[in-house]
């Protein structure tokens, strides 16, 4: 598919996953690195209750807060 072509069907909300060769995307700065951070058990267990209530893991709650906060921070809010 040609440039102008898949610019057209993506602007038109068409999908265009079967034209992308999704084993070599690869998103910027978003490689995982692993970290260890430990938290007091009634961290946890807030956390453990938040993630509850969204249906998501706890792992999910902290990278989003962090993220949050993280934008915060780099646009100058605090």
């Amino acid at each position: 598919m040609k440039a102008k072509k898949f610019d057209q069907a993506f602007d038109q909300g068409e999908d265009i996953t079967s034209s992308l060769d999704l084993n070599k995307a690869k998103r910027k700065q978003q490689a995982p690195k692993r970290v260890n951070v430990d938290f007091p058990v009634w961290m946890v267990e807030s956390l453990d209750r938040e993630a509850s209530k969204l249906g998501v893991t706890r792992q999910s709650v902290i990278k989003v807060w962090l993220a949050e906060r993280l934008a915060m921070t780099t646009n100058g809010q605090r």
